[in-house]
């Protein structure tokens, strides 16, 4: 079986700080938390719960999650769907993606938990502003964008 995972997906995860990881309350009700701890790792996504303990009861009652990972200048992403799973204390990916987070953010982060995420579906996500107007591409959205928000010339570089 071929991963899901592809070079593009895997850039767009690296690049985009913030994700939403959506999974469900115990009376069906969604519940949506940021994660800027998102990583792709073997096959699969990963991250910790440094604040999050609503995300991890319900996905101990249910595993089923879907994360949206949006470049907020090239109006430009993915929405993965899967089944996530709790990783024990001495699970080498849990210490992999916990020291990642230390590595990243320092050691006063805690990493309660760490959660995998197997992919069964990955769906590009796509701003409308690609379908209307002529010519549009993904450099003229991402400037457009970026003077929207105030980012200055020099720092658009490092976003790129």
């Amino acid at each position: 079986m071929m991963p899901i995972l592809t070079a593009e997906m895997l850039d767009i995860i690296q690049r985009t700080i913030l994700s939403f990881v959506a999974t469900i309350n115990k009376d069906g009700s969604p519940n949506l938390s940021p994660k800027a701890s998102l990583i792709a790792h073997n096959d699969a996504l990963f991250f910790a719960d440094i604040a999050s303990p609503q995300t991890i009861k319900n996905i101990l009652r249910n595993p089923e999650i879907s994360i949206n990972v949006v470049d907020v200048f090239s109006r430009r992403g993915y929405r993965f769907n899967g089944r996530a799973t709790v990783l024990p204390v001495g699970d080498v990916d849990r210490d992999f993606v916990a020291e990642w987070v230390w590595r990243t953010n320092g050691r006063d982060y805690p990493v309660d938990h760490v959660v995998r995420i197997d992919v069964r579906e990955a769906l590009p996500l796509l701003s409308p502003a690609y379908r209307f107007g002529a010519g549009v591409s993904e450099k003229g959205l991402r400037e457009t964008y970026m003077a929207k928000y105030g980012v200055e010339k020099q720092n658009q570089s490092a976003l790129e």
